[in-house]
């Protein structure tokens, strides 16, 4: 049977209908988005450029803010021109593309996070295997599966919901295209589509989180054997990540892990995890960890001083590549143990 669609344009009602409190939210956002690209750009930078970050850790951090713009970048820079439009709307097309992309991106860093605790397993649980478990190529597999797993995720988010079909009403509760708020809108009964929503965003979620849950509990359980330094360190790394993760976690369990429905409070849930929280990792991140903060002052001086003689920087480089092969992927034992 032919899928037919009288809808090729909808209308997103945003998150706010008073024009002043539309105009103040676009005062608040915009700086909070670019705070998220400039953070999160930052670390990256930081990581690449590094000799001290080149452990897996960080390897994996820089992947995960990028991430983090990316999966951004799919909703907030049309949500912020939005909140200035009168009519807001967007295409069917464009609709489906960014519930691609914003699934994507978003079970991606799912399973970077879920990496991120594994690595830390490893660093701390079994140090002495940790440089021949994490080596390069470990690492690289890793972030490999992680993107692979979210484009597996969202075909299957795509090819459930492109067989819809819309025939009016068009206006979409919500500030961006989001699964459950475009089903209410399906010709059709959704409640297959919700079930297999529920079981591939909301299973995936949760089976994520109890994992990293278990993981850190046996990580703190293991930090007895360790030294206080050690401990603490270790400690520090950790409650990062733990931050980020229920951050991130709890509005995705509490959004997916149901049946195909709404609720009044979804549109102020999703602003924490598509606008705030990507905001807050580079601030986690960076405000509990050292060697981050000493990274990028250290950037920071040397992009100061090559401004001021442009020659240095070379002559600096110039005997320290042999430094940087022998760093990188190295294990910095003082970090976990």
């Amino acid at each position: 049977m032919a899928i037919t669609n009288n809808v090729t344009e909808f209308i997103i009602t945003g998150l706010f209908q008073d024009p002043e409190v539309q105009r103040v939210c676009f005062v608040i956002f915009l700086p909070v988005y670019l705070a998220t690209v400039v953070g999160n750009g930052l670390i990256v930078l930081t990581v690449t450029v590094s000799k001290s970050l080149h452990s897996p850790m960080y390897f994996f951090l820089s992947y995960l803010s990028l991430v983090e713009i990316s999966y951004s970048s799919t909703v907030v820079p049309k949500f912020i021109t939005d909140l200035l439009a009168e009519v807001k709307t967007i295409s069917l097309e464009g609709c489906l593309a960014q519930i691609f992309f914003f699934h994507f991106f978003g079970v991606t860093e799912i399973f970077l996070l879920t990496v991120m605790a594994y690595d830390r397993y490893v660093a701390i649980c079994k140090p002495l295997y940790y440089a021949n478990i994490m080596d390069q190529p470990m690492c690289y597999r890793l972030v490999t599966g992680s993107w692979l797993g979210g484009m597996i995720h969202s075909i299957i988010q795509i090819l459930v919901t492109v067989q819809l079909p819309f025939c009016g009403p068009n206006v979409i509760d919500h500030y961006f295209c989001d699964l459950h708020p475009l089903f209410k809108l399906a010709c059709s009964d959704t409640f297959v589509e919700g079930v297999v929503v529920m079981a591939n965003s909301g299973l995936i979620a949760l089976c994520s989180f109890l994992i990293l849950v278990s993981s850190y509990v046996v990580i703190l359980v293991n930090l007895r054997n360790h030294s206080t330094e050690g401990r603490r360190k270790a400690l520090s790394t950790c409650v990062s990540h733990i931050t980020v993760v229920i951050l991130f976690f709890g509005p995705a369990i509490f959004l997916y892990l149901r049946p195909s429905s709404t609720f009044a409070e979804d549109k102020l849930v999703a602003v924490f995890y598509t606008v705030i929280t990507p905001m807050l990792n580079p601030i986690i991140y960076t405000l509990r960890n050292a060697e981050v903060k000493s990274a990028m002052r250290r950037l920071w001086g040397k992009k100061v001083n090559s401004a001021a003689n442009p020659g240095q920087l070379f002559s600096d480089h110039g005997g320290k590549d042999s430094d940087a092969v022998r760093t990188t992927f190295s294990y910095e034992y003082d970090t976990a143990c």
